[in-house]
C-alpha cells in the first residue's frame, strides 16, 4: 500500500523521477491543492498528512511548507514517520498518531 500511494503522490506531483535519480521537487503547488489531491487519491492519506503537520507545528514551531511535505512522501520510500501516520489514520489509530507525532525531527535551521 505504502509503495502505491507513494508513486501516485508524486504522479499527483507532477514529478517522477526514474530509480536512481535526483527528485527534483519545486514548491510549486499550493498546499490546500495538494492536500485535496491527496484526499482525492486515498483519504487516509491526507489524515495522515495533516496529522504529521499538525504535529510539525507543536513541536518544530512553525508551519510544514508544501514542498517539505512532498518531500517527506516522495523521497525513498517515504518518510517513516509520515508513512506510519498515514498507516494509523487509516487504521483511525489515535494512540499511535499522537506517539508517532512525538517522534517528528525537527530540521535544523
Amino acid at each position: 500500500m505504502q509503495r502505491t500511494l507513494i508513486l501516485s503522490m508524486l504522479c499527483l506531483a507532477g514529478t517522477v523521477a526514474a530509480q536512481g535519480e535526483r527528485l527534483d521537487l519545486q514548491d510549486d503547488v499550493p498546499l490546500d491543492t495538494y492536500l485535496a489531491l491527496l484526499a482525492h487519491v486515498a483519504p487516509p492519506a491526507r489524515d495522515g498528512a495533516e496529522a504529521y503537520m499538525a504535529a510539525f507545528r507543536s513541536r518544530c514551531g512553525r508551519a510544514l511548507r508544501t514542498i517539505e511535505l512532498r518531500r517527506a512522501f516522495a523521497q525513498g520510500n517515504g518518510d517513516p514517520v509520515l508513512m506510519n501516520m498515514v498507516r494509523a489514520s487509516h487504521e483511525r489509530d489515535t494512540a499511535a498518531l499522537q506517539r508517532l507525532g512525538a517522534s517528528i525531527a525537527c530540521p535544523s535551521k
